[in-house]
């Protein structure tokens, strides 16, 4: 298994974090309809609000990368930038899974 992580700073105000989490939300249907796909997490700085983390866990990177090719998944990215601060990149990690250890995570 591996999992996708990106990194995000939305830009200042709460409303520019509640509708990228509600966009987040949204972005499941792309993810729940593939193949390979395990689940995700999105994760909030506590010290800094802005800072978000998205874990996004599939068999492989293939299966990820179909994912991503979904013609309306550019479009939707699109959407989500709007309320990030500008960067030059928008780079994603891939990472491989050598430890789940179930526990009392929220659901």
């Amino acid at each position: 298994m591996i999992v996708v992580v990106s990194q995000a700073w939305t830009r200042p105000g709460e409303e520019h974090a509640a509708a990228y989490v509600s966009l987040s939300e949204e972005f499941g249907r792309f993810f729940r309809a593939h193949p390979g796909y395990r689940g995700r997490r999105l994760v909030r700085g506590v010290e800094d609000r802005t800072h978000f983390t998205h874990l996004r866990y599939f068999d492989s990177i293939a299966d990820y990368e179909e994912c991503t090719q979904h013609p309306d998944y550019q479009a939707h990215l699109l959407a989500m930038y709007e309320h990030l601060q500008p960067y030059d990149s928008y780079p994603r990690e891939y990472l491989e899974v050598v430890l789940d250890e179930p526990g009392h995570l929220p659901s």
